[in-house]
């Protein structure tokens, strides 16, 4: 696919958060409300799902996570945006290099899709953050950032990403699958489903457009 950016020059990107620690910004339910805000930096919101309870997947000897998904325009190329991504995770207090896999985060940013821009990984590059600046943000070169694979690999898989999703967007049609996001999260076991529950509804909601 052609990734060059339409005539309006932005894309839809779609992002699920998740937190299940207190962050520099306090509590998950707090970190997940502060980070929406901090995602208004990359581009006008388009929807934000509710913040959902859910059980941890992998290892599970951890607190559960709060998630949520948001979508947002940007004009940002898509490892920038990745790049921002995790600039802002850096901030809230997450350090991939040394983080557990699948284990407790102050934040986690993932980058579920852009459009139906489809993208393979490129070799892993070695990345690092600076000290916090005085605007709250942790610079981080676009070039460090990892390697990125767009669709999220395992966003098909995941009930805290597909309930959340689903919200905002269920009709939206995976570009790999070409299924709709409420098909694959009915693909899912109830009992997953089941086990995620709703915990607020979304604290930061995009500005109503007139007309």
């Amino acid at each position: 696919m052609n990734p060059s950016l339409g005539s309006s020059g932005s894309r839809l990107a779609t992002i699920a958060l998740g937190a299940n620690i207190d962050s520099r910004f306090g509590s998950p339910l707090a970190t997940l409300t502060t980070a929406i805000c901090y995602l208004r930096s990359l581009g006008p919101l388009r929807a934000v799902s509710s913040i959902w309870h859910t059980p941890p997947v992998g290892y599970r000897d951890q607190p559960w996570f709060h998630n949520a998904v948001v979508q947002l325009h940007t004009s940002l190329p898509p490892q920038a945006l990745l790049a921002e991504l995790l600039r802002i995770e850096a901030t809230f207090g997450r350090d991939r290099s040394t983080a557990q896999p699948n284990g407790p985060r102050a934040l986690d940013l993932d980058l579920l899709l852009i459009d139906d821009l489809v993208l393979q990984p490129v070799p892993k590059m070695t990345w690092c953050f600076n000290q916090i600046p005085n605007d709250g943000f942790v610079p981080i070169n676009p070039a460090a950032a990892p390697a990125l694979t767009l669709p999220h690999p395992r966003l098909t898989e995941r009930a805290f990403v597909l309930l959340p999703l689903a919200e905002i967007a269920p009709t939206l049609v995976h570009p790999l699958t070409q299924r709709t996001i409420s098909e694959h999260l009915a693909d899912l076991p109830a009992p997953e489903r089941a086990a995620c529950e709703i915990l607020s509804a979304a604290c930061s909601q995009p500005p109503r457009t007139k007309g």
